[in-house]
C-alpha cells in the first residue's frame, strides 16, 4: 500500500553524505553527497537502490515517481504492485489528450501532481530556453530543496529522473555554471533505436552527452512549453507569505 505521509531524509545527510508521453520502448547510483572539490562542486541525492526500471512500455513516469520517492524518504520501494499504483495516480492527475484519444501513458503534470499529493512536494513542471538554463535550474531546486528533478526527454516522449549535478561551484553561486547531470532512465538497460543508450542509472552525462537525448519540447506542440527543455522541478512555499494571508 502507497505510504500517504513522505519523510524526508535528514537536512545533514542531503547536504554532505507538470506534459503527455507514452514512454513507447523500442524495446550505480553514488552515495548522498554535496561537496565542494578542487575540480568543481558535485550533488547526488541518489543510492544505488533508489533505481528502479519500468516494468512496461508506458510506465516510465510510474517509474520515475517510484525513484523519486525512494530518493526522498528512508527506505526504497521496488515493487511493480507500486510502480502501478504510482502510474494510476499520475494517470488520474494528467488530465485529457488535447486530440481526444485515450492517453496510454501518463503526463508529465501527472508526475508533478503525484508526488505533491504524496506529501513529496511540492512540484510543478517548468520550461526554460536552454539546456543550460534547465540544468543550472535543476541544481538551484535540489539544492535548496534537498529533492530530485524529473526530466521530459525525447521531444516528450519519455521520462528520466536527474538525482544529482557536478558543476564550477555551488549552482547558487553568481556565475556558476553545471557541468554534468546526473541522471536514472527507467528503461535501462535497453535504450532507444532512435535515441541510443540508457545512461547507466547514476551515471553522470556531460551537458553535451545529457543534449543528445534531453532535447526542446516539439515546437508546434499543442501541450504547451513546446520549444521548450521541459523539467518538473521541487520548489518550497514562501511560509512568510502564507503568514500575511
Amino acid at each position: 500500500m502507497l505510504k500517504l505521509g513522505v519523510q524526508h531524509r535528514p537536512n545533514a545527510a542531503r547536504r554532505f553524505a507538470g506534459l503527455g508521453l507514452a514512454c513507447l520502448l523500442l524495446i550505480a547510483i553514488a552515495p548522498v553527497s554535496a561537496a565542494a572539490a578542487p575540480n568543481g562542486y558535485t550533488f547526488d541525492l541518489g543510492t544505488r537502490s533508489d533505481f528502479v526500471a519500468q516494468t512496461n512500455n508506458v510506465q516510465c513516469v510510474g517509474a520515475s515517481m517510484q525513484m523519486m520517492l525512494n530518493m526522498i524518504r528512508p527506505g526504497a520501494d521496488r515493487s511493480a504492485a507500486t510502480q502501478r499504483k504510482l502510474q494510476i495516480l499520475a494517470r488520474a492527475w494528467s488530465g485529457e489528450r488535447p486530440d481526444g484519444r485515450q492517453r496510454k501513458g501518463a503526463s508529465i503534470r501527472g508526475l508533478a501532481a503525484g508526488l505533491t499529493v504524496l506529501g513529496a512536494g511540492p512540484y510543478q513542471v517548468v520550461g526554460a530556453p536552454t539546456i543550460e538554463e534547465a540544468m543550472l535550474m535543476a541544481a538551484r531546486a535540489m539544492r535548496s530543496t534537498g529533492r530530485p528533478v524529473g526530466l521530459l526527454v525525447w521531444r516528450g516522449r519519455h521520462a528520466w529522473v536527474m538525482s544529482g549535478f557536478r558543476a564550477t561551484s555551488d549552482p547558487s553561486d553568481e556565475g556558476a555554471r553545471v557541468t554534468a547531470a546526473i541522471v536514472e532512465d527507467p528503461l535501462y538497460p535497453h535504450g532507444s533505436n532512435v535515441w541510443g543508450r540508457s545512461p547507466a542509472p547514476g551515471e553522470a552525462l556531460s551537458i553535451k552527452e545529457l543534449g543528445r537525448q534531453y532535447v526542446p519540447r516539439n515546437a508546434s506542440s499543442s501541450w504547451g512549453l513546446g520549444g521548450m527543455y521541459v523539467l518538473v522541478l521541487p520548489y518550497e512555499f514562501d511560509h512568510r507569505i502564507l503568514r500575511m494571508v
